[in-house]
């Protein structure tokens, strides 16, 4: 579990059938995160792509669906968490 500047709980929670024990894959290059907000008990389901880089869009985008409220904040806690 992580949490960010927004306070979002993160875990993995699908598993792709055949791939090793611990990854947890939707499709060949995605992963699905469900996040839950402490403070309200809100619970989303977050499709990220997993690659080396993803547009600025994008990851606007996740963030949105993830419940981010700053986006700013919500980079700058990736860029330390990488």
């Amino acid at each position: 579990m992580t949490t960010s500047p927004n306070e979002i709980e993160v875990e993995l929670v699908e598993e792709v059938p055949n791939a090793s024990p611990r990854r947890y894959w939707v499709a060949d290059s995605n992963v699905v995160l469900r996040c839950t907000r402490p403070k309200t008990g809100e619970k989303r389901t977050v499709t990220v792509p997993m690659h080396d880089r993803i547009r600025i869009g994008t990851l606007k985008s996740i963030a949105e669906r993830a419940g981010a409220e700053d986006f700013e904040a919500f980079c700058r806690w990736i860029d330390r968490n990488r």
